[in-house]
């Protein structure tokens, strides 16, 4: 099972995070986020990354050559896009970035996102499903409506997101056994603060998803 980090900012924390087992980090390139970073400082970070580890930068109504722009500077595996992206605006990005996986997030609010979400599984890699928040686009802690996403078999692998922490996540995990459910995406459920991440959390974090293979 992937397990992505999000809101990574610090080098020391990137390097232990995936120590521990993450697959994949996250890096906020939204100017706006409390856990924004700065490309030059995602590439310090990545530096320092074993190469197995996808680094995924996360975009929100920006334009597709800034977003071009950050991934050659900080040499991203990854673009999250995580606002009001249309299923044109990926196809242009996948043809300039043919190498690079590409994440459709959406935030769950009724039934008729999930019908959003099938379509745009047919364009990219990987669907991330969060909570939905009338004034945040992630990071918010809230957890969305788990039932909602019980028939939910898209055709591409998703990441679940969206107030996941060390004590729910198994739970979360149980309840999407065998639709097409490839991981989990946490940000805030392991965090001190935004962009300064609790490792004890973290550890616990693996530690608990260790129990999934015994």
């Amino acid at each position: 099972m992937r397990v992505k980090i999000c809101g990574i900012t610090k080098v020391e924390q990137g390097m232990t995070i995936a120590g521990l087992g993450a697959q994949a980090l996250g890096f906020i390139c939204v100017r706006a986020s409390e856990r924004y970073v700065s490309p030059e400082t995602i590439r310090l970070i990545v530096e320092h990354l074993p190469a197995t580890v996808d680094r995924i930068g996360v975009f929100a109504n920006t334009t597709i050559e800034n977003i071009c722009q950050v991934v050659a500077k900080s040499n991203l595996t990854g673009v999250q896009l995580h606002g009001d992206e249309t299923i044109e605006y990926g196809d242009r990005l996948r043809e300039l970035l043919p190498k690079i996986e590409i994440i459709k997030a959406l935030r769950v609010k009724t039934p008729e996102t999930l019908d959003m979400a099938n379509m745009y599984a047919i364009h990219v890699d990987t669907l991330l499903l969060d909570a939905y928040h009338p004034d945040q686009l992630g990071g918010t802690g809230k957890t969305l409506d788990w039932k909602m996403l019980a028939e939910f078999r898209p055709s591409c692998p998703w990441l679940l997101a969206g107030g996941l922490r060390p004590d729910n996540v198994l739970n979360a995990i149980g309840s999407f056994a065998g639709n097409n459910f490839s991981g989990i995406d946490l940000s805030s459920g392991v965090e001190i603060a935004p962009g300064d991440k609790d490792l004890t959390k973290v550890a616990d974090l693996f530690d608990r998803l260790k129990k999934i293979n015994k």
